[in-house]
């Protein structure tokens, strides 16, 4: 990659971003994080506003900004697939919000780039779950984003009833079914609850904290470990 491909991708990675670390830029942009340290000091240098320093990570300032960037073919093509394979299991809102935004990109590819995304030969035979899952999900999704703590009515594989609080963390596709991770409140301990299984969801008031040892990132690394029973 030319070095001026690679510095204008680096302020595309860092302003697609809150902050990123001089470790994951050099992944990203396989080059070594002393590169980057020099690349960022030339962009500082020329006049971006990149803030922050080594070993924190880095930022793009307030009110900087690039003119408007056109998707190559293989960027178009990579959309189209991700748009339909998604919109296969998305809560409706979002697979319209879904839908919505590639109508957006495709409405300004050239004749011949849409031609091409729209022949991609790949497609999500949409099964969806049933309505009451995906209203479920959608309740989850949108707790998750508002930081908010959920009342669930939860059934087992037996059949057999809990009913939990739960600090939401993330919903979670395995391929057949959605999942949330969450703490438990009645567990003191993260766990995996299959959103199909939820008879009934509460939203609650109540704000989830940012508390060392909950979060998500705590969440992921004991999935690593091995599942836990609800």
């Amino acid at each position: 990659m030319r070095r001026a491909d690679r510095l204008f991708h680096l302020v595309q990675l860092i302003r697609g971003r809150r902050l990123s670390t001089a470790e994951f830029l050099a992944k990203r942009l396989e080059v070594s994080e002393r590169t980057i340290y020099r690349d960022v000091a030339d962009l500082q240098h020329q006049g971006v506003p990149i803030e922050g320093e080594a070993g924190v990570g880095y930022r793009l300032g307030a009110g900087f900004d690039l003119p408007p960037l056109m998707f190559t073919q293989k960027e178009a093509n990579a959309l189209a697939a991700s748009v339909r394979l998604a919109q296969a299991w998305l809560d409706p809102a979002m697979a319209g919000d879904a839908e919505a935004a590639w109508s957006k990109i495709f409405s300004v590819l050239p004749p011949t780039a849409r031609a091409a995304a729209e022949g991609v030969p790949l497609y999500a035979v949409v099964i969806n779950p049933d309505e009451a899952t995906q209203r479920s999900l959608q309740l989850l999704r949108e707790a998750v984003h508002a930081r908010c703590k959920v009342r669930v009515r939860y059934l087992d594989a037996a059949g057999r009833e809990s009913r939990r609080v739960l600090w939401p963390l993330g919903c979670f596709y395995w391929g057949s079914v959605w999942t949330l991770g969450a703490w438990c409140e009645a567990r003191q301990d993260f766990r995996s609850f299959r959103v199909d299984r939820m008879a009934a969801i509460d939203v609650l008031d109540e704000r989830v904290g940012h508390e060392a040892g909950r979060t998500l990132a705590d969440y992921l690394r004991t999935v690593k470990a091995g599942p836990k029973p609800p």
